[in-house]
Order: C-alpha cells, then sequence, then structure tokens
C-alpha cells in the first residue's frame, strides 16, 4: 500500500506518484462507461463474497469516482439474515482518528444517520465500533502482486498495524487503475486479493 504521504516537491517520486495519482482520478471520474464498469465490479464482488466466513466487513464511502461497493456488502448482509436468521453480518465504515492517523470502524446501514469528517467525507454518526475480519480498500491504481497506489495519506497501513487479529486486505477498482509498471516502496504491504469490473486480478 502507498504510505508516501504527500511529500510532493520533497524527491523526484514523490512528484511523480502524485501526478500519476491525479491522471488516474481524473480517467476514472471522466470515464464514459463507469455506471457499467460499476455493475460488472458489484457483480464481482458478490460472487468472491460467497462462501466467506465474514460476518463483520469493512469499507469505504466512495469519493473521486471511486467504485461503490455499499450495495453489494448490503446485498450480503440481506442474504446472511435470509440463510443464517438472527446471526447478524455487520458493514462497518471508516472514522479517522485524527491524533494517531488511524481508521476506526464504525457500523453502517442504509439510513444510519451521517456526517462529515475533517475531509467533508461522510461518516456513520455515533454507531458502534466494529472490527472487521476483511477490509474492502479502494485503489486510486493497482499493480502486480497486489500493491496499491492510495491516495497518500497512509491511513490504511497505520491502521492495519494496530488491528488485531489483521483483516484479510481486498483492493477495489476499475480496470482502468491497473499499473503494469508500479513499482513497490520498502515500506509498501501488498493486497491480499484485487478484484476489478474484470474479475479477481490478484492473486492471478
Amino acid at each position: 500500500m502507498d504510505t508516501s504521504g504527500d511529500n510532493s516537491g520533497k524527491t523526484p517520486q514523490a512528484q511523480a506518484r502524485k501526478e500519476l495519482r491525479a491522471a488516474l482520478i481524473e480517467q476514472r471520474v471522466n470515464m464514459q462507461d463507469r455506471l457499467q464498469r460499476a455493475a460488472a465490479l458489484q457483480q464481482v464482488m458478490r460472487i468472491w463474497l460467497v462462501g466467506r466466513p465474514d460476518t463483520v466487513i469493512g469499507a469505504y464511502w466512495p469519493i473521486k469516482g471511486e467504485f461503490d461497493p455499499l450495495p453489494a456488502l448490503h446485498r450480503w448482509k440481506e442474504d446472511g439474515e435470509l440463510l443464517d436468521g438472527p446471526k447478524l453480518r455487520r458493514i462497518g465504515l471508516p472514522v479517522v482518528d485524527k491524533v494517531h492517523k488511524t481508521l476506526v470502524f464504525h457500523a453502517w446501514y442504509p439510513g444510519c444517520p451521517m456526517e462529515e469528517d475533517a475531509y467533508g467525507i461522510p461518516k456513520p454518526k455515533d454507531t458502534e465500533v466494529v472490527v472487521p475480519t476483511l477490509l474492502f480498500v479502494p485503489c486510486v491504481g493497482y499493480g502486480t502482486g497486489g500493491f496499491r497506489l492510495g491516495y497518500g495519506g497512509g491511513f490504511y497501513d497505520r491502521t492495519l498495524a494496530t488491528l488485531q487479529p489483521k483483516p484479510v486486505t481486498v483492493g477495489l477498482g476499475y480496470a482502468q487503475g491497473f499499473l503494469d509498471e508500479l513499482m513497490a516502496e520498502p515500506h509498501d504491504v501488498p493486497l491480499d486479493a484485487i478484484l476489478n469490473d474484470h474479475g479477481a486480478v490478484w492473486p492471478i
């Protein structure tokens, strides 16, 4: 994962990552077929989740043209209630811990009260903390080996260093974000899996 921080201007590599990040986000926002790609990735997610033992899954609120994982997860939650009866499946969305610059996951459900965090991103308001065993992570870009290009803040890496047990991490992105020559940095931690609108692209 990308933990470079927003160090643009300090090194040529950091500046190159900043420019690459901006270009990928612009491409994603302007994709003419984003709705069709999103529908395909929803289906990929739902199939991938079949048979998973998890009852608490962490995800994210989509920004900047990101794929929205919440419809597929809500369907997963409903399916679990039909199959398992009282056994409750939970969905968590991140809330930023500004002191430690990590993420804490709070329960989310359709219609739950929301408020904006310090970055203007909606988060659950006053819902209970949940601990996911599976974490869906947004990818600005991604490459072979399970490596991800994020927004540069390092929130996910710091969070994963503190969560016990460490959750399975699954990157979500469109095929447009694949980077054949993405170079991992020494501190980057690979994702356990990556899904895009064509299917599971990692592990190969």
